[in-house]
């Protein structure tokens, strides 16, 4: 019998598990106050569902042995807009729906093959809203869930903005035949890649030039539009970055533009973002998302209804951030309700229920003591409980 976990699953301790719990309301209760309802899609998906049209690469899903294709969720966008398309098309629009669950993905191994790779996730949908409007109201709602886990300082968290418009732009003077190729350098930050493919050598400069053009969101688009000239684009995002600047620089989180930044997934077709936060060893991303206006036209959505975005956050990361910044958490200890010998166990009971009524977490030993030294040292051997200790 094997005692390890799988290979990309963890077993979570009681402390992690609750942390995950609490992140995961106060995450809804900020969903919530925005008029979002709660769904739960299922963890199975059919195949074609869950690659939402070719979007999401057959290899980053696990498969299961079934008698029609069927797989493991990788996020939880593909399966929410299929019932906001479905069995909630009747609902007004805007539909907001926010969700929480497990996602699995299948990723190489250190030692070849594949393993499954298991984390909790907490998110919105925003269905029914044309661009730029719904971006400025879930970039909204993203800051008003950062102010609630409470980043510090240390984390310098920031909000990373693409387009894939921008992309095009960028694309559009490059010949055809050429396009993947330097979309591909782009994205991967290639300059050695770049200077390779046979492009003139104006364009050739300026792509290079391009290549570096990421910072705030206002010299980014000022510099696009040296280039580019006027384009409804940076308009857009203008208005979004102007209203979205307040609320950020509140929480202490820098706003970052990139014409080259694309996800992994091929799922968005508008704007796309990530909240990275630093930590000891490297930066991490605790929050992704965007706009996925193909996704909801796949899934029948009724014209003038055929738009969706939204973002998902990485509980299991943003656990382990708070945790290692919080070197002294203070919590209310545990009870441990323990008896004497000349007490009996239907006291223990009575007190036990009263500590309940009072909101505080006890349990209770079911056999009597001879000592409150034995006692004590039980409650330390349990876990640092805080004994209250029946002795008449």
């Amino acid at each position: 019998m094997a005692l390890q976990p799988a290979a990309g699953a963890r077993d979570l301790n009681p402390r992690q598990v609750e942390s995950n719990r609490a992140l995961s309301e106060r995450l809804a209760s900020v969903f919530r106050l925005w008029g979002y309802d709660e769904v739960s899609p299922p963890r199975v998906e059919r195949l074609d569902t869950l690659m939402a049209g070719g979007a999401i690469a057959s290899e980053d899903v696990v498969r299961l042995v079934a008698d029609e294709p069927l797989g493991l969720r990788p996020e939880m966008t593909a399966s929410i807009a299929r019932a906001a398309c479905t069995r909630l098309a009747s609902r007004p629009r805007p539909l907001r729906l926010w969700a929480s669950g497990t996602v699995f993905q299948s990723r190489a191994a250190d030692e070849g093959g594949h393993c499954i790779e298991e984390n909790l996730q907490c998110g919105v949908e925003l269905f029914g809203v044309a661009p730029i409007e719904a971006e400025m109201e879930l970039l909204s709602l993203l800051m008003a869930a950062v102010e609630r886990l409470n980043f510090h300082a240390q984390h310098q968290p920031r909000l990373l903005m693409g387009h894939t418009g921008l992309m095009d732009l960028l694309l559009s003077p490059v010949p055809p035949v050429l396009r993947d190729a330097v979309r591909a350098a782009l994205i991967q930050y290639d300059r050695l890649g770049l200077e390779t493919i046979d492009l003139e050598e104006e364009l050739r400069a300026t792509l290079l030039s391009l290549l570096d053009c990421r910072g705030t969101p206002n010299e980014v688009l000022e510099r696009l539009s040296s280039c580019f000239g006027a384009h409804s684009l940076f308009d857009d995002l203008h208005r979004l970055c102007r209203q979205l600047q307040g609320p950020a620089e509140a929480q202490g989180v820098r706003l970052q533009l990139d014409p080259t930044f694309q996800p992994r997934f091929e799922l968005y077709t508008g704007l796309v973002f990530q909240l990275v936060c630093d930590t000891h060893s490297a930066p991490i991303v605790v929050a992704r998302g965007g706009r996925y206006d193909d996704l909801v036209r796949r899934c029948g959505a009724k014209p003038g209804q055929d738009f969706g975005a939204g973002f998902s956050l990485a509980i299991d990361p943003i656990r382990e951030l708070l945790s290692d910044a919080s070197s002294n958490p203070s919590f209310a200890p545990q009870l441990m309700v323990a008896f004497s010998e000349r007490s009996t166990l239907e006291a223990a009971l009575e007190r036990q229920r009263w500590w309940h009524q009072q909101g505080r977490s006890a349990v209770i030993e079911l056999h009597p003591f001879s000592a409150r030294s034995l006692a004590e040292q039980q409650a330390t051997d349990q876990g640092g409980f805080q004994l209250d200790w029946i002795d008449p």
